[in-house]
């Protein structure tokens, strides 16, 4: 079973698009611009992006 995890490895701010990028199966940069483009034209991307920091737990530690 897949779940979301905040990313600790593919993270600029907190990890959320790198999480969602991980989560998904496609690269982190289209989460980013997704974001961004949230941001600026539809106006929610900030909020959205707040509140899936606030609810996404970090990854669980993983040994290589």
């Amino acid at each position: 079973m897949k779940k979301l995890y905040l990313s600790q490895t593919d993270k600029k701010i907190a990890g959320v698009c790198g999480g969602l990028a991980e989560y998904f199966g496609i690269d982190s940069t289209i989460v980013r611009i997704i974001f961004l483009f949230m941001l600026f034209c539809v106006g929610g991307g900030l909020l959205l992006y707040l509140i899936v920091w606030i609810a996404t737990p970090k990854a669980p530690f993983r040994l290589p």
